[in-house]
């Protein structure tokens, strides 16, 4: 009775749901990973351009916040691998995917704010113009649209209980 009481809607044991599991979560992670990586690279070989000097205090703070923002979440979206490889083989995968599952919300969170704050930079560098906190709000409010709102929503209306 206690296994049928956990059943996930699929015929499959505890390890197998959590192999399914990790393969799904490493899917997403890939995507992300690749994503925060590339923004994390740009975001570095900004301080070499000629224009750099030019920023305003405001500016650079928005930059170092930026950079440091673009390697907390490369690291939380690096972090299941390196969790998966330094647990692999100890028969503890189901723990594994709940804690790179953590890990990637984790990234996913600092991969907006370092989103939101690198675009904040480039349109308050692009225009000088009031309506940039707006358009970076708008922008905002979207992402969190796709990547929270409209998930939690989906989840909350369509899971069985």
């Amino acid at each position: 009775m206690e296994q049928e009481s956990r059943r996930t809607g699929r015929d499959e044991t505890e390890d197998e749901r959590a192999d399914r599991m990790w393969g799904d979560l490493i899917q997403e992670v890939r995507v992300a990973q690749t994503g925060v990586q590339i923004l994390f690279g740009f975001l570095l070989t900004v301080v070499f351009t000629p224009r750099f000097t030019t920023l305003s205090d405001t500016d650079e703070a928005i930059y170092i916040v930026t950079v440091v923002l673009g390697s907390a979440a490369t690291g939380a979206l690096i972090g299941p691998v390196a969790l998966h490889r330094l647990v692999s083989g100890r028969r503890m995968k189901p723990q594994a995917v709940q804690w790179a599952s953590r890990l990637t919300f984790v990234g996913l969170v600092l991969l907006l704010a370092t989103m939101t704050a690198a675009l904040l930079l480039v349109l308050r560098v692009a225009t000088h113009d009031d309506y940039v906190p707006w358009l970076v709000t708008a922008v905002v409010l979207w992402y969190v649209l796709c990547w929270f709102a409209l998930p939690l929503w989906t989840r909350s209306r369509y899971t069985t209980r």
